[in-house]
């Protein structure tokens, strides 16, 4: 069997609905089946697919999902908000920026893009409606932002790019800092731009500041400073070289069930049960993605696929630039119709030796491959902040992201300067 007609078949299921863990095992085991002298028969994918979840690494993902759930539970992301109110809510713009930066710093707890949506959303969408902004701005304002828990360290999606590459899982987190940091200011810039054409109420705003500001800036802090802390603490272990990102997820899960339980009383033992039923519902299908798409990717090296597209870009475009704008495209199209966790995992083996065949480092490849698919969260059919933000509304999809195509831009530039000046990515890690 061709690999055309295995991409075509896979594609197919996706088109029909078929779960994509499902349609990822149906066409890694056919080449087998249709040709027995072929390396990958039925016995060898069950054996990828074991082995690629029989990870240390990839229990961080876990850690990580759940650590997002028990923060939201418990408050965290409220007080996040409220330090940031404090300093920039009366500027223009200061509420939907102290949205965006909350997204940041939510996003280096969770990992998580549409964990960081749901998280903020729930609680800074109905704020800033009631301070009057426009519905659908808001919701667009968070799901775009969301998009910068998957970059801003520690990430998931950095996660699965160094099982697939082999590269240091904490060198991608410090490489994704100054990108993720890059990204939220265009964002900001833009939410200013936006405000300003189209006004705020000022009365309300300044209203809702005061109430912060009767508290006093040691009393806000002293509300908020275990919060902040938090990825302070989490990224603090990793690159203080005390633990490695996995334990470092581990040691989130505790330090969020002690700061919530204990600390803001937000959360009791009871509400311990249903977050880990929760959180294993939401990881069960992350975990067959991956085993999956492990095999896939293994059946495709077997099939001589990467050599394949590689020689083919490397043979037709001599230019890097070129071949970087073509890589760029296409991971753009993929991160409309494909998850990010199985795209990654497919694509890596593929896309990474073309990359370094023009001098491209590594990081700096997981770091635009990474960008690439966090856009793909909010641009239609697949974007999962889309439907995260839309189940918070009840806004549809579409109408949100047409809202959000100002802001998608913002990241579009962000994607150009991140790939053509590595500098951006390397520059904490000593160079380029």
């Amino acid at each position: 069997m061709s690999a055309l007609a295995v991409f075509i078949i896979f594609f197919l299921c996706l088109f029909i609905a078929i779960p994509i863990s499902i349609g990822l095992g149906i066409v890694s085991v056919l080449p087998g089946a249709f040709d027995p002298s072929f390396t990958a028969s039925g016995t060898f994918v069950i054996r990828s697919m074991l082995g690629g979840i029989d990870s240390f690494p990839l229990l961080a993902v876990p850690m990580f999902v759940l650590s997002g759930m028990i923060m939201a539970k418990g408050g965290i992301s409220k007080k996040i908000f409220d330090v940031f109110v404090f300093f920039i809510g009366k500027f223009t713009a200061g509420m939907p920026c102290a949205v965006i930066v909350t997204c940041l710093f939510y996003g280096a707890i969770s990992g998580s893009g549409p964990a960081t949506v749901a998280a903020v959303g729930s609680m800074t969408i109905p704020i800033l409606i009631k301070l009057g902004y426009d519905k659908v701005f808001a919701t667009s304002i968070v799901a775009v932002a969301g998009g910068l828990g998957v970059i801003i360290p520690p990430s998931i999606p950095f996660i699965m790019f160094g099982m697939a590459s082999g590269e240091s899982v904490s060198n991608l987190f410090i490489a994704g800092i100054v990108p993720g940091i890059l990204i939220g200011l265009l964002l900001m810039v833009y939410a200013v731009f936006y405000c300003k054409i189209h006004g705020e109420d000022k009365e309300k705003i300044r209203k809702e500041v005061d109430e912060l500001h009767e508290k006093g800036f040691f009393g806000v802090f002293k509300d908020s400073f275990f919060a902040i802390l938090s990825p302070v603490i989490i990224l603090g272990c990793i690159y203080a070289g005390i633990a490695s990102p996995t334990e470092a997820a581990v040691i989130s899960v505790f330090y969020s069930i002690i700061v919530s339980m204990f600390v803001y009383r937000s959360m009791k033992v009871k509400d311990l049960w249903p977050m880990l039923v929760e959180g294993v519902k939401t990881y069960a299908p992350i975990l067959f993605i991956l085993a999956a798409s492990t095999a896939f990717s293994r059946v495709l090296t077997l099939m001589q696929v990467p050599q394949t597209i590689s020689e083919w870009i490397l043979g037709n475009f001599h230019n890097g630039i070129v071949i970087l704008i073509v890589i760029n495209i296409f991971l753009l199209f993929v991160g409309m119709v494909m998850d990010t966790t199985p795209a990654i995992l497919i694509l890596t083996p593929i896309l990474l030796p073309i990359a370094t065949a023009i001098g491209m480092n590594p990081i700096h490849f997981g770091v635009m491959m990474v960008v690439n698919l966090a856009i793909g969260f909010v641009t239609p059919p697949i974007g999962v902040n889309l439907f995260v933000a839309s189940s918070l509304t009840d806004i549809p999809i579409m109408q949100i992201a047409r809202k959000a195509m100002p802001l998608i831009l913002c990241f579009l530039v962000a994607l150009v300067l991140i790939t053509f000046i590595p500098q951006i990515s390397l520059i904490l890690l000593g160079g380029a």
